[in-house]
């Protein structure tokens, strides 16, 4: 093997195509021989996915300890057995509470540092709140668990796109929207350019909160009340190399996408529906921010398709070679600044 690095992967919901876009990830590729591969979760329920969908079971190895790990296999590490019959398709709160428990597993052994990365097949959100009222989701959890504050960042090699407000209703953006979040959020994005994807002088375009960016206040006083001056001061006092605001809705082009190494956008859709749009097949989702590393695909549990067997993996293809490239990004930051001192 070329390094010790272990992949970790919490299984998602397996009345959905997690299993599916895991398997389909690791067959007949060079990725097992990169690094060693654990996916957390049941024995019994993971194999009866794999029975009814009819596929290759050969790849899977069960272990019941991280010591039992074999190289160039799936290894599939159960801690729990569960009485649960799989229904393919059909949400339920029994397989969302397996999806939860594989995370927390997972998210124990990365605290132990046992593994060195998480990726998260997809999960029921909506699902997981009956049995855990507290839930909201991967990033929230994660950042309660880790050091540091989550910023949300989508990566393609189209954009990479972080986001100054995330979950939240859209007529509360205004009211979440200040200069001290924009400064931080562009602070972290920067930060995380230059850790994670290698980038040594990042240039970030920052968008506008209203249409046309506020067009000169007749349609929102917020990008030159509260926008400009963020940029203005990470440009002046941080030094950075920041422009904005720009309006959202002519941002998107090829050069202008060419030109920035990251874009901060003001709300969800601002950001996720160009990044979708442009990506959706081949996109990450990468919690920037925290000490730990995780991505996950871009998509969902996808109830509609699981039976076809016809679920792309390139998004779950590309978060797990994302995790891979931000490891080996910071361990060349470690060894570089190790020579120094």
């Amino acid at each position: 093997m070329s390094s010790n690095i272990r992949i970790g992967i919490s299984i998602g919901d397996i009345h959905g195509i997690g299993l599916e876009i895991i398997l389909k990830t690791f067959n007949k590729n060079d990725l097992l021989k990169k690094f060693s591969t654990v996916v957390f979760g049941p024995h019994q329920q993971c194999f009866e996915y794999l029975t009814e969908k009819n596929i290759d079971k050969s790849l899977v190895k069960k272990i019941f300890s991280l010591d039992e790990i074999e190289e160039n296999k799936l290894n599939l590490l159960e801690n729990k057995n569960y009485n649960h019959k799989v229904h393919l398709g059909i949400p339920s709160k029994e397989s969302a509470l397996i999806s939860y428990e594989s995370l927390l597993h997972a998210t124990s052994e990365l605290k132990a540092k046992k593994i060195d990365a998480i990726v998260t097949a997809p999960i029921d959100k909506y699902q997981i709140k009956k049995s855990v009222s507290d839930f909201i989701g991967h990033t929230e959890f994660l950042e309660q668990n880790f050091k540091g504050e989550s910023l949300m960042i989508m990566t393609s090699d189209v954009m990479k796109i972080a986001f100054v407000t995330g979950h939240i209703p859209l007529k509360k953006v205004s009211q979440e929207v200040s200069t001290e979040k924009i400064i931080k959020k562009t602070k972290q994005l920067n930060y995380s350019l230059k850790q994670d994807f290698s980038i040594q002088s990042p240039q970030i375009a920052v968008l506008g909160l209203n249409p046309h960016a506020g067009e000169n206040g007749m349609l929102g006083i917020e990008d030159s009340t509260l926008i400009e001056p963020a940029i203005k001061k990470l440009n002046k006092e941080f030094l950075f190399d920041v422009s904005g605001p720009f309006p959202a809705d002519s941002f998107f082009t090829k050069d202008n996408l060419s030109k920035y190494d990251g874009i901060l956008a003001m709300y969800h859709d601002q950001g996720l529906i160009p990044f979708k749009t442009l990506s959706f097949s081949k996109g990450v989702n990468f919690t920037g921010g925290l000490n730990i590393i995780r991505t996950s695909p871009v998509h969902g549990v996808a109830y509609d398709i699981v039976k076809e067997n016809s679920a792309n993996e390139e998004s779950f293809k590309q978060a797990v070679i994302t995790a891979y490239q931000i490891m080996q990004s910071r361990l060349n930051i470690k060894k570089l600044s190790s020579k120094e001192n």
